[in-house]
């Protein structure tokens, strides 16, 4: 069974969005690697980023009644780093065998990430470096990634096909071609 080998990021919820930037820059000596009205990514180390902080001011919606259980403000997934694309798409494949699915498959560009929720409604994060942590924040400091943070939807099932059939990981990860994503409901920012 593959299993994560870095606790990757984790992505807080929050109506003090200048105050919380400037909290975890100070307290972590952290950079700004992109920020906008919504969202900022921060980075302390060799990661792209370590926290990414949500401006509930610009994206909440409606609180549903699952998401009013959870509250707002606070973390709203944590995310963990897969050696590589392989560990990710086993684990994929036992988890979907337990019954268990992925409610949002993206390639965000840095990364490809599969977010699950486990039955409290808490969200993780699996996921696998599409680059290097360079070209990570290199992308993130983009027009592109600016355009569109979210990054594309994929198919899981598409993409553990085409790995099963020798398709290189590299072309893989690489792979932008879906249609731009849209925050799920499930992902507690809609």
């Amino acid at each position: 069974m593959a299993s994560p080998h870095k606790l990757a990021h984790i992505v807080l919820q929050t109506r003090r969005f200048e105050e919380l930037i400037k909290w975890y820059c100070n307290v972590f000596e952290a950079e700004v690697v992109h920020k906008d009205d919504a969202l900022a990514f921060l980075a302390y180390d060799e990661e792209h980023h370590r926290f990414a902080i949500a401006n509930l001011d610009v994206l909440k919606g409606e609180v549903s009644e699952r998401t009013s259980t959870r509250g707002e403000i606070g973390v709203n997934h944590a995310a963990f780093t897969y050696e590589g694309l392989g560990d990710l798409l086993s684990t994929y494949e036992r988890l979907k065998q337990e019954g268990i699915e992925p409610y949002w498959p993206i390639q965000h560009g840095p990364t490809l990430s599969l977010y699950y929720q486990d039955p409290d409604g808490n969200r993780l994060e699996l996921q696998v470096d599409a680059c290097s942590v360079e070209d990570g924040v290199a992308y993130m400091r983009s027009e592109a990634f600016a355009a569109n943070p979210l990054g594309v939807v994929i198919d899981p099932e598409d993409l553990l096909r085409r790995y099963k059939a020798g398709e290189a990981e590299t072309a893989l990860l690489a792979d932008m071609s879906g249609p731009a994503s849209q925050l799920p409901p499930e992902h507690g920012l809609t």
